[in-house]
C-alpha cells in the first residue's frame, strides 16, 4: 500500500491508504468504468453501480442504497445485541427501511426504519429494545453528524 500524504482542506497531513485513527484500515474505492466502484472495507469487496435507467448497468447497489443499508443493518445488530443480551429470542428479527431523496442540496430527506421483532418478546422489552436499536451507531452519527473532510490525495 502506498503512503502518500492527503492534504485536508485545513492543511492536516495524513498519510493515504494506512490506517490513521484507532489502526482502522481506510475504506479504498477504485473505478472500475462506466458508474461501476468496487469498494474494498477490510478486504470485503463491494460493488456500486446506477440502475439501467440511471446510465448505469445495475452491477450492484447505489451509494445511497448503501448508507441507507448500513443504517437499517446497525439498527439489526443493536437490536439483536439487545435480543441475546437479555435471553430473548432472536429469529424472525428484520429491519426494513425506506427513503426518500431531497434536492438542493441532492440529499437523503427522509428515512423510515421498521423493525420487525420476534415472537416471544414481551412486551415490556419492547420499548427498551426500540431504545437501543435507534441509538446504533450509524443512527448516532446522522444525528450528531461527524466532521468530514474532502481533499485531493497528494501525487507529488
Amino acid at each position: 500500500m502506498s503512503t502518500e500524504p492527503v492534504t485536508t482542506a485545513s492543511a492536516v497531513i495524513i498519510p493515504a491508504h494506512v490506517p490513521v485513527s484507532g489502526g482502522i484500515p481506510p475504506v479504498r474505492v477504485l473505478h472500475l468504468g462506466g458508474d461501476r466502484f468496487d469498494i474494498d472495507v477490510r478486504g470485503h469487496i463491494i460493488r456500486t453501480d446506477q440502475p439501467a435507467s440511471d446510465g448505469g448497468e445495475d452491477t450492484g447497489p447505489t451509494p445511497t442504497e448503501l448508507f441507507i443499508a448500513s443504517l437499517a443493518g446497525c439498527v439489526a445488530f443493536y437490536a439483536r445485541r439487545y435480543l441475546d443480551r437479555h435471553a430473548l429470542p432472536t429469529e424472525g428479527l428484520a429491519v426494513d427501511a425506506n427513503f426518500r431523496m431531497g434536492s438542493r442540496p441532492a440529499r437523503v430527506a427522509t428515512i423510515e426504519v421498521r423493525l420487525t421483532i420476534p415472537a416471544g418478546v414481551p412486551a415490556e422489552r419492547r420499548e427498551a429494545l426500540l431504545a437501543v436499536a435507534s441509538h446504533c451507531t450509524v443512527h448516532n452519527s446522522l444525528i450528531t453528524t461527524p466532521e468530514i473532510t474532502v481533499a485531493f490525495a497528494d501525487n507529488a
